[in-house]
């Protein structure tokens, strides 16, 4: 069973400006892979082409599983995503919100379940207080569980370590080594600590 995905001469124009111009590459599985660049060069866009969050200007992104084409709704159901704009329902509690993305992946999760996935990121004692009370790095570890709740092959992270201490970034690149070793992992990011993650794939900027 292997994974690719495949960048065609992917481009991106907001608003009369190019943000991305011919940008091709091949992603297979598994592995990890890091898009770099310093801020405002396009990672985050072209990380949200690759999720299929955005529409190339030009070109394309084809998923490919042993080499048939997915569809778009199986593509969406492929992916998992961590982004800083990315928002969890801060009056809600940890387990409300793994309720409520649950349900929206079409997943029929028991609470028990549930509570194994907050025990494994260590939140299981704080499965009942409402996100609001939670630090920075607290809420990075939910929305990773967010990511995997449907167990995607491949996992988009747009700069996970960003505003973490030593303990989250340990948490961060465990979940990418664990990952990256049976599926795919692709970061955008200009962290010194996370470009050593995986295998440069894209340097944008250059």
């Amino acid at each position: 069973m292997k994974w690719q995905i495949v960048l065609r001469r992917v481009g991106k124009v907001f608003d009369e400006r190019t943000v991305l111009r011919d940008i091709s590459a091949t992603i297979t599985a598994p592995g990890a892979w890091v898009i770099s660049g310093p801020n405002g060069s396009g990672k985050s866009t072209l990380l949200r082409i690759i999720a299929g969050l955005l529409t190339p200007t030009e070109g394309e992104v084809l998923y490919l599983y042993n080499g048939e084409r997915l569809t778009a709704r199986q593509q969406r159901q492929a992916v998992g995503m961590v982004a800083p704009d990315m928002a969890l329902y801060r009056p809600l509690t940890a387990l409300e919100n793994l309720r409520f993305f649950a349900r929206a992946r079409g997943l029929s999760l028991r609470d028990s379940e549930l509570l194994e996935w907050l025990e494994k990121v260590q939140l299981r004692p704080r499965a009942h207080d409402p996100v609001a009370t939670f630090s920075t790095g607290m809420v990075q570890r939910l929305k990773l569980l967010t990511a995997l709740l449907h167990r995607p092959p491949v996992l988009l992270l747009d700069e996970p370590g960003s505003n973490l201490d030593e303990a989250g970034a340990r948490f961060i690149y465990q979940t990418v080594k664990e990952h990256a070793g049976h599926g795919i992992v692709v970061i955008a990011t200009n962290d010194t600590r996370e470009l050593g993650y995986g295998e440069p794939l894209i340097q944008l900027g250059a």
